[in-house]
């Protein structure tokens, strides 16, 4: 169980699908050979079934294509403000959906700002992949990279059990079968997850349709999912007291609801329906 809640901290979520150049390049694919192509050609090199079309990729043979995350900051006042971000900004624009641009924004900011990242199965894989992917790309990260000395000298995003870097499926999870996902442990609890029946491995259809803009979405619903699991967490150790625990849903509620009543965020309405839906269950509280 993690021990600390940073000034800041930031619950991140992002989405990767099959990179097709990664797949021209080591199974000496013709460039042209269409995107769709490759994709399914690199899952059946790893073992594509009937049972199981699209199997796991290695990360390193994945591009990044969304990050989205809330952002908790409380000021020397201890007052708690919440707000919502996510790469691309602007799906529609080529430039900003450009893997490099988006995995080097994010970890500029990281490396910057020094928030407490938390994620769901993060040090195993966005972590990971953000590593790997900023290397195939030439990508320097030297201020998120930076590590103290000694671990009570500075921010370590890279220590084992790292109060920086905390990953709840390590802090609140088993191992092997008994290990819970993030759809699991967020439904019980009467937190959104998987709105509709959606899941990930509809991202890359997502991609190849050009709905990068539906991606971002889906991402920015698991952002929140994983902020709202991460505050029952931190409720459950406690960090957070019965009033505040209740006093910062609501401030989550009320900036969801602010950012859907503008633009194009019908997904942020949807996700407050589904929330609504699941507190009314008997179970959850």
């Amino acid at each position: 169980m993690f021990k600390t809640v940073k000034e800041e901290v930031w619950a991140y979520d992002a989405e990767w699908v099959p990179d097709a150049n990664a797949g021209r390049v080591l199974y000496e694919l013709d460039e042209d050979t269409p995107e769709a192509e490759v994709i399914e050609h690199m899952w059946r090199q790893h073992g594509a079934s009937e049972e199981n079309p699209r199997p796991f990729l290695k990360l390193v043979l994945c591009r990044v294509v969304s990050i989205a995350f809330v952002r908790r900051k409380r000021d020397r006042y201890g007052e708690i403000t919440l707000d919502l971000r996510s790469r691309p900004k602007t799906p529609a624009r080529l430039e900003d959906c450009d893997e490099a641009a988006i995995l080097g924004g994010f970890l500029d900011s990281v490396g910057k700002v020094q928030p407490q990242l938390v994620g769901f199965n993060s040090a195993g894989s966005d972590l990971r992949i953000f590593i790997q992917r900023s290397i195939v790309h030439g990508i320097q990260a030297d201020k998120f990279c930076k590590r103290p000395d000694k671990p009570w000298e500075g921010v370590d995003y890279f220590a084992r059990d790292s109060e920086w870097n905390v990953d709840l499926i390590n802090a609140i999870g088993g191992w092997g079968k008994a290990q819970p996902s993030l759809n699991e442990l967020t439904r019980q609890s009467g937190i959104p997850c998987k709105i509709g029946g959606s899941d990930g491995g509809g991202t890359a259809a997502q991609w190849l349709a050009g709905d990068i803009d539906g991606i971002v979405k889906y991402n920015e619903q698991d952002a929140l999912s994983t902020f709202l699991l991460w505050l029952r967490t931190a409720f459950f150790a406690g960090h957070l007291s019965a009033q505040q625990y209740q006093d910062e849903q609501k401030l989550l509620r009320k900036m969801v609801e602010e950012r859907a009543d503008t633009g194009d965020n019908e997904h942020l309405a949807e996700y407050l329906e589904e929330w609504d839906r699941l507190r009314r269950r008997p179970t959850s509280t």
